[in-house]
Formats: C-alpha cells, sequence, structure tokens
C-alpha cells in the first residue's frame, strides 16, 4: 500500500493531467449528446469513473511490463504485445464488471443487447486505446530521464577518473623535476639547497592540497606561481624571469596549469644573464602564458605529452581547449578561464 502511495506522489502530475483530460472529454461529450450547458454537464460523476477505469488500465499495462518488458529500451514487439493484451484484459475485466452490475440492477437487456454491446465495446476500445497512449507516452519519458540522469552520471564519474589519472601523471612529474633541481644545488651550495629543500615542503603542500580538487581560483594559483618560480631562480638566477599582467583574475583555472606551463617554457628554452627568457602570464577574458624563444641545442624533440595532459582536462571539464601560438620568436598557450567551480 505504502509503494502504492508513493507511486501516486510522484506521478501526480500525470494522473492529475488524466483527471482533468476524462472531465474536459465527458463536457464534450454531453454538449454532443444534449446540445445544451446545464448543470448536469459539469458533474463529476463520470469522469471519476473514466479516470477510474484508466487506473485499472495502468495497472494491468504496468503488470504485463515488470513481467514481459526484458529491457528499459523502446522495443516496438514488446511494446505492441503489452499495449495489445492490456487493451483486451481492460476489456474483458470491464465487461465483466458491466456483467454484474447489469444482473444485480436486472439491466442487463439493456445494457447488452447486440447494439448497445458493439457501441459500448468500441467507445471503451477508444478510450483505453487514448489513455493507454498517454501512459506509454509517460512512462517512456520518465525512462527516458531516467536513463539521460544515468549517462550523465556515468559521463561525470569517466571524467573525473580521468582527470585523477592526468593528475597523478602530474604530480610525480612535478615531484621529479624539483628533486632533480635539489640535487645540483647539494653539489653547488649546500645552504641555498637547505633554503630551497624547506621551500619545497612548502610549495608541495599545496600541490597535495590541490590533487583532489578539479579547479582552483587564479589568485591561489598565482600565488602559487610566485612562490614556484622562486625555486626556478635558485637554479638558473636571472636567466628566466617572470612577469603577471594581472588585469582581472576573477574565475577559476585546471590546479598546476601555471606551473607546467612555467616548466614548459624553461625545458624547451635556453635563458642566460645576458639573453634571458621572459615568461608573461597575462590574464584579461582568458589567461595567457607566453615567452620568447631560443631553443635548446641538442635536445630531443618534445613529445607534448604535458600539454596533451593540460588539453584534455580542459576538455573534459569545460568543452573548450586550450590554444597554442608558435612562431619564430614567440611561444604563447592561451588557457580558458572557468567562471563556476
Amino acid at each position: 500500500m505504502k509503494k502504492i502511495l508513493n507511486e501516486i506522489q510522484q506521478n501526480k502530475y500525470f494522473l492529475l493531467f488524466i483527471f482533468l483530460f476524462s472531465y474536459v472529454q465527458t463536457i464534450e461529450i454531453r454538449f454532443q449528446t444534449e446540445r445544451e450547458i446545464n448543470w448536469y454537464t459539469f458533474t463529476p460523476e463520470a469522469p471519476v469513473l473514466y479516470f477510474i477505469n484508466a487506473g485499472i488500465l495502468f495497472l494491468i499495462m504496468r503488470f504485463l511490463m515488470m513481467y514481459w518488458q526484458k529491457s528499459d529500451n523502446f522495443n516496438f514487439k514488446e511494446i505492441f504485445k503489452i499495449f495489445g493484451t492490456s487493451l483486451l484484459l481492460y476489456l474483458v475485466i470491464l465487461n465483466i464488471f458491466k456483467l454484474i452490475i447489469a444482473f444485480i440492477f436486472d439491466t442487463f437487456e439493456r445494457n447488452f443487447n447486440s447494439q448497445t454491446f458493439l457501441n459500448n465495446v468500441i467507445s471503451d476500445f477508444l478510450n483505453a486505446f487514448i489513455y493507454g497512449s498517454f501512459f506509454l507516452a509517460f512512462y517512456y519519458y520518465q525512462k527516458n530521464q531516467k536513463n539521460q540522469k544515468q549517462i550523465a552520471a556515468f559521463n561525470e564519474m569517466l571524467s573525473e577518473t580521468k582527470i585523477n589519472q592526468l593528475k597523478n601523471q602530474l604530480n610525480p612529474h612535478f615531484l621529479f623535476n624539483n628533486l632533480n633541481i635539489l640535487d645540483q644545488l647539494i653539489e653547488e651550495d649546500k645552504a641555498q639547497a637547505s633554503d630551497f629543500l624547506n621551500e619545497f615542503a612548502d610549495i608541495y603542500r599545496y600541490v597535495l592540497q590541490v590533487s583532489d580538487r578539479k579547479l582552483v581560483e587564479i589568485d591561489e594559483e598565482l600565488a602559487f606561481v610566485k612562490k614556484y618560480f622562486k625555486l626556478i631562480q635558485y637554479k638558473y638566477g636571472k636567466s628566466y624571469q617572470l612577469e603577471i599582467k594581472n588585469n582581472q583574475s576573477q574565475g577559476f583555472i585546471v590546479p598546476l596549469s601555471l606551473q607546467l606551463l612555467l616548466e614548459n617554457a624553461i625545458q624547451h628554452n635556453l635563458g642566460t644573464e645576458t639573453k634571458p627568457i621572459f615568461i608573461t602570464i597575462s590574464i584579461d577574458e582568458n589567461l595567457t602564458v607566453s615567452n620568447n624563444i631560443i631553443q635548446k641545442r641538442n635536445t630531443k624533440s618534445p613529445s607534448g605529452k604535458a600539454l596533451k595532459n593540460l588539453n584534455e582536462q580542459y576538455l573534459l571539464l569545460t568543452e573548450s581547449q586550450i590554444k597554442i601560438q608558435n612562431t619564430n620568436d614567440q611561444f604563447s598557450i592561451t588557457l580558458p578561464i572557468i567562471t563556476e567551480a
């Protein structure tokens, strides 16, 4: 009983539509029959009866769907079988009730003569066809909505899994690069190596904190990048220089994306004290990281795996790609700014 009441509560608007439709149908039939409008035209006993009959039909159809329907997908043969059998069972059950009532009130000859019986069967069949069609349309609309939600939930879960996999690739990359810097500093300057290690611990704490986040605020990432760039200068001094043009910093970006782009500029360009690499972060409608090009000699061709990784994260989160511009003397990458986390 509780389950039936829950079903009624969940489908109350559909049931209200069925009742209102039966009411309008009754008014139209009475007006066509009597050609006048009076109090009897609007009495509710016929709509209530139509509504109860429709409920019986719905229960029959739902029962047959539970036992005959093999999948939630629309299968014409299954639906034709269920619908046809439901109409037949409905007509049989309805006429059994009518027959019982006719015997009780002694109206058998009036209601079950050949002409009246045929007219009633045709009328009941047409009504059942209409109401049954409403039920099928509503039932499969609900199924479609449920399937769409399941698909959306699955895609979100799949995207989250992919993003986590991509982040798991980035974090070791960040760690190993900086451990290499630390290794070189230990040989060159132990005091600097100690300072580097302390600052690196603070910075890596941020890396761990954002590892389980899809997006971070731009201001938060900029603060991290400024600290991170100090680590770079432990090794390279003024050979690489950073400028941040922050016209507006509202919005969100993928965590560690700026750090990755800084690494990209340093990895593929040879900066010196006399010919430094100038890295600029510009923020307006989008966020652009650009640098002048002084290519390193005798280096392997870049695989671009890190940028592909970053691009895939943006595609999963926003369906927008990063934009890369590469000229003879300038390289830039533009990230979409995400307005809502």
